[in-house]
């Protein structure tokens, strides 16, 4: 009987990492980590590892990537099928994790040598978006973009007969970036029989507009009270989109940005497929413009700052970690935390025992500074798992990607309103198909 293992990343945000295979032949969906302490790895049977067939990598983000050095200690020699911009971007993702567990005081349970072997298969370079690929007899894939990131995709597969639908980190909302919606499939005409949604944002109703109206009030009231804002984000994905929404919205105001969110911008631009129609030219002007000042190093970002507060001028900060684990952005921190007009706001996911999680926790006056959480949408929220669930003909539809007693709660609401055929599960659960 064909299976499908969670050996992480249902009922929990990371460490997203399914198993799908019987006795012949199987696969493996993503292999992530969990950012808690010095990183929770999936709950990978090892004695499986040598024998799976492929392993399919949905984007470059640490809970989806990070252990699949892993797999290679434990006995794989296959290969890694995954977009080619997405295997370009793990090398940095590899070493920031490293260099976080280090940190910790803690040890990779892989080494250089078992990254190193990771051996790569581009999904673009065998067939573009919705087309089959045939990868073993018993083995097909078709793949799209999922809007979440560049590089990331949605995976559906057919293994033994069996299909699978995978939507991996799914997003229509992306201001820059480009998904192709899965049509045949959310239009009920392909039957499947299993499917694993994205549903990081549970019961969050909101509207990616409603979202940004927040985002622009809270740093509207920040600047009118002469403080200075900083906007924390990942080097690659919703960064790039809230700069060049926060330059439309303030045009007259400076936008200060570290250079390696200016370099991931351009990186979109090299890759201009994976954005939508009409934002490479807008990409383009952005970064031939000069409308953004670029923070190369630290003497630079603090003769700025200076210069600012000499002259009592506000400006929109970008730096590049969401989470504020980093040593730039504690520096940050201890600039901001001087005045209490200054403030901070984060529009992600923030782990347990993180910088930006103890910050949130704090009161204005402990803390120094404002601190706001208000998310961009890079995920789905009840709207859109809400719309995906009711599109998909599959016997089951998994909601992954966060807490339990979250994903319970998203559940019952969808429940509640006709919705069949949905599961909430624990990393350890297995779901026959």
């Amino acid at each position: 009987m064909m299976q499908l293992n969670v050996w992480g990343g249902a009922g929990e945000h990371g460490r997203s990492c399914y198993w799908i295979g019987n006795e012949q032949t199987s696969i493996m969906l993503d292999c992530g980590v969990k950012r808690e302490g010095c990183g929770e790895y999936p709950l990978i049977d090892p004695d499986r590892v040598a024998e799976l067939d492929a392993v399919f990598l949905s984007h470059a983000h640490e809970d989806h990537s990070i252990a699949i050095p892993w797999l290679y200690k434990l006995g794989y020699s296959g290969k890694v099928w995954t977009t080619r911009i997405t295997a370009q971007q793990l090398p940095s993702y590899y070493a920031a994790w490293g260099n976080y567990v280090k940190q910790q005081g803690g040890e990779l349970p892989y080494d250089e040598t078992d990254i190193a072997r990771i051996q790569f298969a581009y999904i673009e370079d065998e067939a573009p978006p919705r087309q089959w690929i045939e990868l073993a007899p018993e083995l097909r894939i078709c793949w799209g973009r999922s809007g979440h990131m560049l590089g990331s995709v949605w995976l559906l597969l057919e293994i033994e007969g069996k299909r699978l639908f995978y939507s991996g980190d799914y997003s229509e909302d992306a201001h820059l970036l480009g998904t192709d919606i899965p049509g045949d499939l959310t239009n009920g005409s392909i039957a499947l029989n299993g499917a694993i949604i994205d549903a990081a944002y549970s019961t969050d109703t909101e509207y990616q507009s409603d979202k940004l109206e927040k985002l622009f009030s809270a740093a509207e009231g920040i600047l009118k009270e002469g403080g200075q804002l900083l906007l924390p984000v990942p080097v690659c994905g919703r960064g790039q989109d809230l700069q060049l929404l926060m330059k439309e919205r303030f045009p007259d105001t400076p936008i200060r940005v570290e250079a390696e969110l200016i370099q991931a911008m351009e990186l979109m631009l090299e890759h201009a497929s994976w954005l939508k129609p009409g934002m490479e030219s807008v990409l383009r002007e952005a970064l031939s413009s000069g409308c953004f000042e670029v923070i190369h190093t630290e003497d630079q970002r603090q003769r700025q700052l200076n210069e600012d507060l000499a002259q009592s001028r506000t400006a929109i900060w970008f730096t590049s970690d969401g989470m504020m684990q980093s040593a730039k952005s504690r520096w940050y921190y201890e600039k901001w935390r001087r005045k209490l007009a200054n403030g901070i706001v984060l529009t992600g996911h923030v782990a347990m025992g993180t910088v930006g999680q103890r910050l949130l926790a704090m009161s204005d006056e402990e803390r120094g500074c404002q601190m706001k959480m208000i998310r961009y949408k890079i995920h789905q929220g009840m709207p859109d798992v809400r719309k995906m669930a009711q599109s998909l003909n599959s016997p089951f539809k998994l909601l992954v990607h966060a807490p339990k007693k979250e994903t319970d709660a998203l559940l019952e609401q969808l429940a509640s309103e006709g919705i069949k055929y949905l599961l909430s599960a624990r990393p350890g659960d297995t779901v026959n198909l």
